[in-house]
């Protein structure tokens, strides 16, 4: 798929992938059983991009407003150590991460679909949104996925920040022969 340059652009230079959960890493619905357990269902493509994208360098952080349990599981699952759950002040959050980690807002990417993520994805080096995000953060947004969240949303960006970043010619070299 073609880029824009200036997408492409803004793409090189991002070192951590930041990822709100609902909406974005989920179909943004919430699902309770009968004893009042919530569940959530996450996408192993997804998960396969985030693999892949960590493998090349990239960092990966999930900041998200509610706590599940399921979330902690899915980030250990990924290998992703910065996690934070139960935050409403992202942006906040994210210039604690970015001191920690020792990063600019240039070489973040953030994506996110709802009011709480309107600052980091104005703030980042590349803000992202998926599209069942409302219109006025997917307007606020240097990119928009194909695919809503949930449904390929983050395999999407994944893709694309390894493509736009040169890495997407030699992954699937080593996939095609074999030496993963």
């Amino acid at each position: 798929m073609p880029y824009p340059p200036e997408l492409i652009e803004r793409a090189r230079r991002v070192r951590l992938l930041v990822l709100d959960v609902d909406g974005v890493m989920t179909d943004g619905q919430l699902y309770f059983q009968a004893d009042g357990q919530e569940t959530k269902a996450f996408s192993t493509q997804d998960g396969q991009g985030i693999k892949l994208l960590r493998q090349a360098g990239t960092e990966v952080a999930i900041i998200t407003g509610r706590e599940s349990p399921m979330v902690a599981r899915r980030a250990a699952s990924l290998g992703i150590e910065h996690v934070f759950q139960g935050r409403d002040d992202k942006l906040a959050l994210l210039r604690r991460l970015l001191d920690t980690l020792g990063l600019e807002f240039e070489q973040v990417a953030y994506c996110g679909d709802d009011l709480p993520d309107l600052a980091p994805i104005r703030c980042a080096g590349l803000g992202i949104s998926v599209p069942n995000a409302p219109d006025y953060i997917r307007e606020q947004a240097d990119w928009v996925t194909r695919r809503p969240g949930g449904h390929g949303a983050v395999r999407d960006i994944c893709d694309g920040l390894l493509q736009m970043q040169g890495h997407w010619t030699a992954l699937l070299d080593t996939h095609l022969h074999g030496r993963n």
